[in-house]
């Protein structure tokens, strides 16, 4: 029979472990600063992009309201089976192992069957990993991205980005074309470029895209650029 104590020391650990375990996700997600030659901080293709509107987004958070759900509750249970699956894939890339105490249960098994799915898309294909994970900087254009896997996938030189979402969003394009940039000015070549998009359940499935013009989206990318550099300078 559980004693008072014990009761104590264990909803203290079960605490403890949730509090870790939210650290370690905002370490993970932490925004990179990406810094030129010259030491100076220049702005993220993320940070850029985001000066654009998401109006598929807002009838993504309509319909799980109407089904029923609490929006932030979803979104964020979500994020957190998103960039875990996101971690171990990073982790698998790099041959690292990753520390599974941190997590529940729950989220784990979750995020495996996103990593399954990432597993069984891999023994389809002639795959070997060239760059894991990897930020760079463009000097050219003064922003700086992390790309998520460059390689050689079924003999072509491959830029690969991992999505753990529901859909993809027309904005992915517009960064997959700021990427591709990034890995060519740094002197790696790119013949093919392709979203993985991990579905975090069964319901949002799995999707593999492959772009082979990107150029319409790089115009839009430097359009992003320009109108956030503007703004900075008039500071809104």
């Amino acid at each position: 029979m559980i004693n008072e104590t014990e009761l104590t020391k264990n909803n203290f650990q079960k605490a403890k472990k949730t509090r870790e375990n939210k650290e370690h996700f905002k370490k993970a997600v932490a925004h990179i600063r990406y810094k030129n030659k010259t030491g100076k901080i220049v702005p993220g293709t993320t940070t850029i992009i985001g000066i654009l509107a998401k109006p598929a987004l807002l009838n993504w958070a309509n319909r799980i309201g109407l089904e029923g759900y609490e929006i932030e509750k979803y979104k964020n249970e979500a994020a957190d089976v998103g960039t875990l699956a996101h971690l171990i894939i990073e982790k698998e890339l790099k041959q690292e192992k990753l520390d599974t105490s941190l997590y529940s249960s729950h989220n784990l098994t979750i995020a495996m069957q996103c990593v399954d799915k990432w597993h069984d898309w891999k023994k389809q294909h002639d795959f070997e990993i060239i760059m894991p994970e990897k930020s760079l900087v463009s000097e050219l254009y003064q922003y700086g991205g992390t790309i998520d896997c460059y390689c050689r996938l079924d003999g072509k030189l491959t830029l690969l980005d991992f999505k753990t979402s529901s859909v993809i969003y027309p904005e992915m394009f517009v960064q997959l074309a700021a990427y591709k940039q990034l890995l060519i000015e740094n002197n790696n070549p790119v013949e093919n470029t392709r979203i993985l998009r991990i579905g975090r359940s069964e319901y949002e499935g799995f999707e593999d895209r492959q772009v082979t013009n990107l150029s319409l989206y790089w115009e839009m990318f430097i359009h992003c650029w320009e109108i956030y550099n503007l703004k900075k300078q008039l500071k809104f």
